[in-house]
């Protein structure tokens, strides 16, 4: 067995505790995304923006089943294993580029998906129905108030009710104790608006998924080029026919 052959198997080895480590991560970053997203979900129609996240914990789940794959072929250096080792990873290197295209095309889609949704649930605050709800979670969060800015409350259905020339108690900093959300005392108020706090942290975090994506893109990359030099050293080091002049 030479050097090379060796140094194959080390590597595939490598990757595939690399793939069950890999298959950890991605699930707990697919998780992670469509957490993120449950708690935002009224303002997010498009319910393909959980895709990215679906083909995340597929992936890992392959990839677990890759790694045990990975082993057992190099261990017995089957042709057939090894070959098939070779394409699974190519299926999932082409899953992981179409997650990492669908991250990209919903990152730039988030700003209109947001804009377009957030004001008309806002619209319906009463105080007391589930979209109350989901808005004072969101403001507290994000630490925010109205779509734009505060002042957005002051056209709403709920303000005009209500007649106290007050915000939802939502909008109050944490700071102050006292707040009771007055727009005679602006200063207790968070005066940013939701919308650009939401889209913000949406899109860090389909940037974070989508940087994660490429990095396991690349090393199934290096886990196809390490199986192709092992297969091709077992085809060089087997038997070759003898020429005619041992015969002579």
């Amino acid at each position: 067995m030479d050097c090379g052959v060796i140094t194959s198997k080390t590597v595939l080895l490598l990757l595939s505790l690399a793939f069950w480590a890999a298959a950890a991560g991605l699930s707990y970053v697919g998780a992670y995304i469509i957490n993120t997203y449950k708690s935002y979900d009224n303002f997010l129609q498009d319910k393909y923006a959980l895709l990215p996240a679906v083909i995340i914990i597929c992936v890992a789940v392959v990839m677990f089943i890759i790694g045990l794959i990975g082993c057992c072929a190099t261990f017995r250096e089957s042709r057939v294993g090894l070959g098939l080792f070779l394409a699974i990873i190519l299926v999932i290197f082409i899953a992981e580029v179409s997650a990492f295209v669908f991250g990209f095309v919903y990152r730039e889609k988030v700003k209109t998906d947001v804009q377009g949704t957030m004001r008309s649930v806002f619209e319906k605050y009463d105080g007391q129905n589930p979209e109350s709800r989901v808005v004072d979670y969101l403001q507290e969060q994000l630490h925010c108030c109205g779509v734009k800015n505060y002042s957005d409350w002051t056209t709403s259905q709920w303000f005009n009710s209500t007649g106290n020339n007050s915000v939802p108690q939502s909008c109050c900093q944490q700071e102050a104790k006292n707040c009771t959300g007055h727009l005679d005392q602006p200063q207790e108020l968070n005066t940013r608006g939701c919308a650009q706090e939401l889209e913000s942290g949406l899109q860090s975090v389909i940037s974070y998924a989508m940087l994660v994506i490429l990095g396991f893109a690349i090393v199934k990359f290096f886990g196809m080029l390490s199986v192709c030099v092992l297969t091709c050293k077992k085809e060089e080091s087997g038997y070759q026919p003898l020429n005619s002049w041992v015969f002579a």
